[in-house]
């Protein structure tokens, strides 16, 4: 298929200013009359070859093609999946194609969803095409690099409906769930407080220079954010086994409060039911260097605390619940009543949750989304049109929460949010806050 790569370049860069232009064929893509939802996959690093592997086991999917700026790493991905096919006769013979450039892969009208796994800056210039050119998309948290491309992201999302799938997994863990729906059931009282713990805000990046890794598109890497020299620190060589560090640098990433920040403001908005509102406050902490203690504050008075802790950690005015991967605990008048955080206590989480959910939960009047895998869920939501647990808005306003976060970070002024309509109060920050330069020709 032949695509017009000078024409598509141009109107790609203009996202913001027209709706996206691609070849009639894309915009008149049908479902497909076969069972199966066909995927590519944008970013093979560590977490995008985890997801492609993840897909490839879902009965519903069929992996179609790859992408990535680094030779070695979209060969691999290709290579991989055609094999898998091959061993697997009873689903077809592989048929993977490998891009560098992710607006080769959103051309083909033959693919239904596509699957972002790519560093941070780079989320929303290929989600937004992606779903202009009528496709569902799967994408990594956070969902985006600032506050602008969440507006964006929505906004789009909304016009096309468009099925999007935001990569916080959490919320398809029971423990998580089951924590929430406490919350949410006043289990606990009126919660005055969520404490949430994970690392740093992001830094500027200095990495010196290095030679060039052999088959990288540095130029393409580098995308829409500011150009530097090349550092294998950013984009490790070849296919690696560990979580590349990018994700420190603010110009690409937004340190631990974008990685694991991600995760857990996640479920603080949901066990608060702000998923469709969010804090109308930031601030910073008193000492301008420190690297905790900023504080999202709600319209109710409830306070997120960015401090260390046990994960995310409910307090209500009659007990408390922390939830944390593989822990769970409820307490009631300063008594545990069930709880698992580590081995030697004994029991299992299996066993903690479910007791609270039988005990404490059977005549919820609240019930929160239930979805058991994350993957699973997308693809299901692929074919039904349903909403999917983390949908864009949910991945947007979590992604603002981390955003508000950084800049009292990195201002270290207080920030005044209007959480419905996503900007500032009147003099409560700054229009450069919300966005950032975009390095032409790209631009949200």
């Amino acid at each position: 298929m032949k695509t017009n790569r000078r024409s598509f370049l141009r109107n790609v860069a203009l996202l913001s200013a027209a709706p996206l232009i691609l070849p009639s064929r894309v915009w008149g893509a049908e479902t497909k009359p076969n069972e199966y939802i066909n995927m590519g996959f944008i970013g093979m690093g560590m977490q995008g070859r985890g997801l492609l592997h993840g897909f490839l086991r879902q009965q519903a999917c069929r992996v179609v093609a790859v992408c990535d700026v680094d030779t070695t790493r979209r060969e691999s991905a290709r290579d991989g999946v055609n094999a898998y096919y091959e061993n697997r006769p009873e689903v077809g013979a592989g048929a993977c194609s490998a891009y560098n450039d992710f607006r080769d892969l959103v051309a083909r009208n033959d693919i239904d969803a596509v699957c972002i796994a790519t560093p941070d800056h780079w989320h929303a210039i290929p989600v937004l095409a992606a779903v202009e050119s009528g496709k569902d998309v799967y994408c990594e948290k956070p969902l985006t690099h600032n506050i602008h491309e969440s507006k964006k992201i929505i906004e789009v999302v909304k016009r096309k409906h468009a099925v999007l799938q935001t990569g916080s997994m959490q919320r398809s863990m029971k423990e998580f769930r089951v924590a929430c729906e406490l919350v949410r059931n006043g289990a606990i009282g009126k919660i005055h407080r969520v404490d949430c713990d994970f690392d740093e805000p992001g830094i500027p990046c200095d990495l010196p220079a290095e030679a060039m890794e052999p088959g990288l598109d540095w130029d393409m890497w580098i995308g829409p954010g500011p150009m530097r020299p090349y550092n294998s620190i950013l984009s490790p060589r070849g296919v690696y086994n560990f979580y590349p560090q990018w994700r420190r640098y603010k110009e690409y990433g937004g340190g631990a409060v974008c990685d694991w920040g991600a995760h857990h403001l996640d479920i603080a908005q949901w066990g608060l039911d702000m998923d469709h509102s969010g804090p109308c406050e930031a601030h910073p902490p008193e000492d301008p260097k420190a690297t905790l203690g900023a504080v999202l504050r709600y319209r109710n008075g409830v306070e997120v605390r960015h401090v260390e802790g046990f994960g995310v950690h409910f307090f209500g005015d009659d007990g408390e619940v922390k939830v944390n991967r593989g822990k769970f605990e409820f307490v009631l008048g300063g008594k545990r009543v069930a709880g698992f955080v580590h081995r030697e206590d004994g029991g299992s989480l299996g066993a903690a949750v479910e007791f609270v959910e039988k005990e404490y939960l059977a005549n919820a009047k609240v019930r929160l989304y239930r979805s058991r895998n994350h993957l699973s869920n997308f693809l299901e939501c692929v074919q039904s049109r349903k909403r999917p647990i983390t949908d864009a808005e949910i991945g947007g306003r979590s992604a603002i929460c981390c955003h508000l976060l950084n800049q009292v970070y990195y201002n270290h002024a207080p920030i005044k949010w209007k959480p419905r309509r996503m900007r500032f109060a009147r003099h409560g920050g700054k229009p450069e806050w919300l966005t950032r330069d975009y390095r032409a020709p790209w631009t949200v």
